[in-house]
């Protein structure tokens, strides 16, 4: 019993300790907080309205880095830039001209709807840069991964102390009542074994096991060799980190943007990182806030680590950030295919998607929901033949088929005609 005392002494301060340091990190985290949090905020929202498509507080985009910028130019030039460049060019002043030359006179838009105060917002936003763990959840200037608020996990670490001193205080208490004296159940390994005596003693038991070992060999057995080449679930790592959950389901991006082949070709294609470009020439690093949660162990991507696989896309493609150009230097990207059917089957997309108007997620699933993509289906015959039992010929727009739907429809005595049924199971339609 003393061993049990002196736990749960030990638990008591344990548990004092975790609660004195959720307290101290609360009131640190608050009194850290000497910037005016409600102008930052609103600096911080004008400048991703207003300014964020083209500048980043940190480094260079399509305009310069905004980070610091009061501490280069003055209030009142900067008011009369923001608000008109053109204008201000127009009046000869110098510091005006030089910068619109040294950024490839590239007009910068002007903002006319912007009060002082507005653009003091902006400005000070600029200084301050964002809050770590502060009230947006914003990372800082430097692009430092948000930091997580200290109450969340202090009482996740604080209620698993808790749990496993009772746990460890039970075991002691029950170690201890048997230690001095205390009757043993036979528990769950007695009563196991006066079952197995009596099986052992049964002949008709004796055969219903093997009759039903036999049974569920063969099941596995043939359920196995079924399963052969189906890889659904599939789901490689890649050489870069690319959601489909960000572009297709956050940004709305359609399918055949990338993937435009599909409408026309047997295969969907791979898109070249050209197209990644047209995005990405501007778009360095992604939001503030985003994460991505990856299916192998839950592990969370945070924007530092996102922002090092455009990093990669530029590299490939040979793109210089700083100098916002292609330096020549280019290299393939080594795609892990993840949908593979075998040779002998044959698979137009173009046939589905343009022809038929079948979604794609039809076949590969949600994938606007997919942080990182896997094979959806399992791309099985039987699974494509269930399809072509289940889907009607579309007859809009195609005369084609006109006649030889209604002299089937009349032969299977149906209102439409299903796939299947206008040659979908012929084995000439999938194999060579």
């Amino acid at each position: 019993m003393k061993s049990v005392n002196h736990h749960s002494k030990l638990s008591r301060i344990l548990v004092s300790s975790l609660t004195f340091l959720f307290v101290f990190l609360i009131s640190f985290s608050v009194n850290a907080q000497d910037v005016d949090v409600e102008r930052q905020k609103a600096g911080r929202k004008l400048f991703n309205a207003n300014c964020a498509s083209c500048h980043k507080l940190d480094k260079k985009s399509t305009g310069p880095a905004l980070g610091g910028v009061e501490e280069r130019r003055e209030n009142e030039w900067l008011k009369k830039w923001i608000r008109n460049n053109v204008e201000l060019r127009a009046s000869g002043d110098a510091d005006a001209i030089a910068l619109y030359e040294e950024w490839g006179q590239s007009n910068m838009t002007a903002f006319p709807q912007l009060t002082d105060q507005n653009i003091d917002d902006i400005l000070y936003y600029t200084t301050v840069g964002n809050i770590a763990g502060g009230p947006t959840g914003a990372t800082g200037a430097t692009g430092s991964e948000p930091v997580e608020s200290a109450p969340k996990w202090l009482i996740w670490i604080l209620a698993a102390a808790i749990v496993v001193a009772f746990l460890i205080i039970g075991n002691l208490l029950k170690t201890v009542s048997e230690l001095k004296g205390a009757p043993k159940t036979p528990g769950l390994l007695g009563q196991a074994a006066e079952v197995w005596e009596g099986v052992k003693k049964n002949t008709f038991l004796h055969v219903l096991f093997v009759i039903f070992g036999a049974l569920i060999t063969a099941y596995v057995l043939f359920g196995t060799l079924f399963k052969v080449g189906v890889d659904q679930g599939y789901q490689p790592v890649q050489p870069i980190l690319f959601s489909h959950k960000i572009h297709a389901g956050d940004n709305k991006i359609e399918c055949q943007y990338c993937h435009s082949a599909a409408k026309h070709s047997k295969h969907s294609g791979i898109p070249s990182l050209n197209v990644c470009m047209n995005c990405h020439k501007n778009i360095s690093e992604v939001a503030e806030g985003t994460q991505v949660v990856l299916e192998e162990g839950g592990r969370v991507v945070g924007k530092t680590e996102l922002d090092k696989e455009i990093a990669k896309i530029y590299e490939h493609v040979g793109w210089d950030k700083d100098e916002l150009k292609y330096t020549g230097n280019t290299k393939p990207i080594e795609w892990v295919r993840i949908h593979n059917l075998p040779d002998f089957a044959y698979f137009n997309h173009s046939q589905h998607v343009t022809v038929a108007g079948v979604k794609c997620q039809k076949c590969h699933g949600p994938v606007e929901e997919m942080e990182e993509l896997y094979q959806y289906s399992p791309l099985t015959m039987g699974w494509c033949i269930d399809c072509h039992k289940e889907t009607n010929v579309d007859l809009k727009g195609n005369e084609y088929y006109a006649k030889i739907h209604a002299e089937l429809a009349k032969k299977y005595g149906v209102d439409q005609v299903t796939i299947a049924q206008l040659g979908g199971k012929e084995c000439g339609k999938c194999h060579y």
